[in-house]
Formats: C-alpha cells, sequence, structure tokens
C-alpha cells in the first residue's frame, strides 16, 4: 500500500499554508504523512487509523518526525477522530472514504474539527487516467454522488474534480 499509492499530487490540492495544521483520517502505512511532513511548511501533521498495525507502521515510517513532535499518530475513525473543535487547518483522506460505516456521520465529525474557512479533501481511486486496477476500484457514480451531497450539506463551498488516479472532492467551511 505504501509504494503503490503515489499521493503527491494530493498535496498540492490540499493547498498547505505555512503553519497549517493537518489532519489524515485514514493514514495506513504512512505514506501521505510522511509527504505532508517532507514537502509542506505544516506546523503538525496528526493523524487517526483504526488500526494499531498501520499507526506501527506509520510510526516506523515516520520515526524522526514523530520523534520531533511534528506528526502526533493516533487511533481513531473519521467518525470518532477525538480531536477538539475547529482545531486543525486542513483535513485529507485518501482512499478510504466508502469504508466508511456512516459517512454522514464523518462528514460531519470533519467539520466540526476543521477550522472555519479550513480545507476538508476526500480522494477515492478513479481520476482521467486511471489504471486497470484503478478503474475495478472506482466508484459508482450514484456513490460518488452520495459523498458531494454529504459534503454539500455541511460545508459552504464544494467541488469535484479528477486528478490522474483519483477522484477528489475538496470542501471549505464557511467562516
Amino acid at each position: 500500500m505504501l509504494w503503490t499509492n503515489k499521493q503527491d499530487d494530493v498535496i498540492g490540492v490540499l493547498g498547505v499554508q505555512p503553519g497549517d495544521e493537518v489532519l489524515e483520517v485514514g493514514y495506513g502505512p504512512g505514506g501521505l504523512i510522511r509527504l505532508l511532513a517532507e514537502r509542506t511548511d505544516a506546523v503538525s501533521i496528526r493523524g487517526v487509523d483504526p488500526s494499531p498495525e498501520m499507526r506501527d507502521q506509520a510510526g516506523r515510517h515516520n520515526r524522526k518526525a514523530v520523534r520531533a513532535g511534528r506528526v502526533r499518530l493516533d487511533l481513531g475513525t473519521a467518525d470518532r477522530t477525538g480531536l477538539p473543535d475547529a482545531s486543525v487547518d486542513r483535513v485529507v483522506s485518501v482512499r478510504n472514504v466508502a469504508m466508511w460505516p456512516d459517512l454522514e456521520a464523518a462528514v460531519g465529525e470533519l467539520h466540526r474539527v476543521v477550522h472555519p474557512g479550513g480545507t476538508v479533501l476526500i480522494a477515492w481511486h478513479g481520476g482521467t487516467k486511471p489504471s486497470r486496477v484503478v478503474k475495478s476500484m472506482s466508484l459508482p457514480e450514484d456513490e460518488l454522488g452520495r459523498i458531494e451531497q454529504a459534503l454539500r450539506n455541511q460545508f459552504s463551498e464544494v467541488g469535484r474534480h479528477q486528478l490522474t488516479s483519483l477522484d477528489v472532492f475538496k470542501a471549505v467551511r464557511s467562516r
């Protein structure tokens, strides 16, 4: 998973600014966490994932940033992050939204934890040039529409576009 999930383009869409606090939901083995630590000026990068095994792997892959206190990896889920209200500037979730048991509760939680004016980015397999494997994991249009509607129910601005191998939803919380 760490080597096949190329997420460089996600960082550009997320738009991390110097001093931002970032949360990744479903960090898996920690590939995007590492990219965020290496390629952005985020002041802190937090992650929640339900798997203790993934927390251990992500911790090994991000050992230096964890020791420095810049990265924190916790157990949690999209609908139970354990974070305080309005505590992060950016939230990102890549390739795990279809596994959330309660989409609406999760989107409500992400709305709760992001600052007013903050951004939530949710991405799933798809895109403009998906490989055969990515195509096989793409969601049907009605499911993509359901994600978009859940975001529209909570956020003031919602956009949907495609990267090379991802369908991306970007939402901004009103100020």
